[in-house]
Parts: C-alpha cells; sequence; structure tokens
C-alpha cells in the first residue's frame, strides 16, 4: 500500500510534545507499508479542505467535525477512525453517500465508561467530593455531617440504555440497585435479560434516585436532559454524565443545584470543554468535575489503541472492519 497516507488529529500530542496516550501502536501501520503523520492543529471544529485532502484516512483523536461538504471537496479520503465510541460532528449519512468510511472502537470503549460512570454514582451515592473538602480544610469536627445516600435499595436510571448502558447495569445489579432505563427504541433484549426494566424518559426522570446518562450525542438527543427533565427528578436524586455535554442543558442544571432542586451532579463531560474559568458548576460542593478522561486507563488505551490501528489497517488492504458506523458507505467506498 505504497503511498496510502494517513493523517492523525494534533489532539494526540500534548501541548509539551509528549503523546496523550503513549504508544498507540502506530508502528503497526508503517510495519504493513502505511504513511502516517500528525496532523497540525486547526482552528475551529472543521479542518481545511487542502489538510484533509492530503490523506487516504483521518485516525480522529479528538472530534473535529467531517460534513459531507468537506469530504467531497477531498476526494482523495477514504475513512475516518474514531479513536473511540462517540461521533458527533460526522455526518454519517453525508459520508455514506461520498464513500468514505467511518469506524469507531465501541466495544474497546464499553467497559471502562461503565466503571467510570459506576465511580461518579458511587462518589456521589458517598458524597465524596463534600468529604474531601473537609477532610483537606481540617474539618474533621464535620465527620457524619456528609452522609451519602447509599446505593442499596436505590433506584438508578440509565438514559441511553446502549452497549455501555448494559455493561452499567451489570455493574450495578449485584449492589442491590433497582436499575431503570430508556433509549430510543423503549425496548433492548438485554434488558430483558438482565431484568432491567424499560420505562418512559419522563418516568425515568420521576422514579431514579440516580440518573447516569450514557446516550449518544446526536440532533434528537441534544438536551434531553433539559429543564423539564431536571425539574421532573427528585430534590434528593443526583445526575452522572459521561456521555457527551450537550446531551444536558447545563444552564438548567446549574440552576437547578443552585436553587436545591438537585441533590448533586458528577460530569466528565461539559458543554463547553474546557469549561470557563468561572463555571459556577466548578465550585459547587455538590458537584464532582473531571476533564472528559475519566476512563482513560491502561487497558482503556491498549484495547481502543488496538482495534482502531486494526480499522485503518482493514481499509487500507480492502477488509471489511468490525465497526462501520455507516454501512451504505462499504458499497460505495472510494479507491
Amino acid at each position: 500500500m505504497a503511498g496510502y497516507r494517513i493523517g492523525v488529529t494534533s489532539e494526540l500530542r500534548r501541548p509539551d510534545g509528549s503523546l496523550l496516550f503513549g504508544d498507540i501502536g502506530l508502528h503497526r501501520l508503517v510495519d504493513a507499508g502505511l504513511e502516517w503523520e500528525l496532523m497540525p492543529a486547526v482552528d475551529g471544529d472543521v479542518p481545511p479542505v487542502e489538510l484533509v485532502a492530503r490523506y487516504d484516512a483521518v485516525l480522529a483523536v479528538g472530534h473535529l467535525h467531517f460534513p459531507r461538504e468537506l469530504v467531497a471537496a477531498a476526494p482523495r479520503l477514504r475513512h475516518v477512525a474514531r479513536f473511540g465510541a462517540g461521533y458527533d460532528g460526522i455526518d454519517l449519512d453525508g459520508l455514506a453517500a461520498e464513500g468514505v468510511v467511518v469506524t469507531n472502537t465501541p466495544t474497546a470503549v464499553r467497559r471502562p465508561l461503565a466503571v467510570a460512570a459506576l465511580t461518579l454514582l458511587l462518589a456521589q451515592a458517598h458524597r465524596l467530593a463534600e468529604n474531601h473538602r473537609a477532610a483537606v480544610e481540617g474539618r474533621w469536627a464535620d465527620r457524619g455531617r456528609y452522609r451519602g445516600a447509599g446505593v442499596v435499595g436505590r433506584t438508578v436510571g440509565i438514559l441511553g440504555f446502549g452497549a455501555v448502558g448494559a455493561e452499567l447495569a451489570e455493574l450495578l445489579l449485584p449492589l442491590g440497585v433497582r436499575v431503570v432505563a430508556s433509549n430510543r427504541s423503549g425496548t433492548s433484549p438485554r434488558a430483558a435479560e438482565l431484568g432491567v426494566v424499560m420505562v418512559p424518559t419522563e418516568r425515568l426522570a420521576a422514579e431514579s434516585d440516580y440518573v447516569v446518562v450514557t446516550a449518544a450525542l446526536t440532533p434528537s438527543s441534544h438536551h434531553l436532559v433539559d429543564e423539564a427533565f431536571l425539574a421532573a427528578m427528585r430534590p434528593t436524586a443526583h445526575l452522572v454524565n459521561v456521555a457527551r455535554g450537550g446531551v444536558v442543558d447545563q444552564v438548567a442544571l446549574t440552576a437547578a443545584l443552585a436553587e436545591g432542586r438537585l441533590a448533586g451532579a458528577a460530569l466528565d463531560v461539559l458543554d463547553p470543554e474546557p469549561p470557563a474559568a468561572d463555571d459556577p458548576l466548578l465550585t459547587m460542593p455538590d458537584v464532582v468535575v473531571t476533564p472528559h478522561a475519566l476512563c482513560w486507563t491502561a487497558d482503556f488505551t491498549r484495547e481502543v489503541s488496538a482495534d482502531v490501528v486494526q480499522a485503518l489497517l482493514d481499509v487500507a488492504h480492502g477488509r471489511r472492519p468490525e465497526h462501520v458506523l455507516n454501512p451504505g458507505a462499504w458499497d460505495r467506498r472510494r479507491g
């Protein structure tokens, strides 16, 4: 495959020059006769056509947007490979029409992201942020003031019951919780296997002690957790978001927390990212915020790296990769 060139988006490298995830196995591409290079940083969400047009494939480590008009003007491009599961900002139908295959790594992400969600849920259940602050500020007399609700006998609502949601339910059920869930279709064979009750979104909001957001960000899920959803939640309930910041109306969430209409929140994702330095969510005592990286464990890096490199190799050599997000593109693929 001499001359097959892969561009790796600039997010792979930190400002200090080190690699964000360390070695992700790009030597496998070179060993297979492919070329790769780190793309320059891009201003804005959409890379310039003249940059994308240089490559047969793009390994998208961050969240650049790939609209149809971009790839239509870059006829060399065959493949956009996402390092991770999310694909918001990528026009799947448009790229399929142009014959550009889009892949992601959902299997590798599933367990680390579910464990990250469980970590944040347990942090809320034990009021970890408030107890941490009491300890580091020397307020040992406040021991017992921040007693958590725990999880036994509580109801956890999983908003967006796909692969990650099902994995989370499997982790939660042995802890003695009741799990309810909702998704776009309203049904799930996996839910039936696990004993998870599928309910409408409004019922999930009303019944849950903890709501965990695992829904993909799409036009229909943007601000799925809105003012009405938050108003339906119990004032003792907590919100956990490990999906995308845009699934939650952050202004409405901030107001609900500030006014005591919600007990707390734990957020690995925000809108925008990074947040403004004066964002009130960063200083609220009942809120835990992490920088969209909580699932980035050693096993996450190893498995996602292996899957994304394999997808790049497969497409380059004419093999259908395992996780194609726009199947119609395979029949129309370029090259």
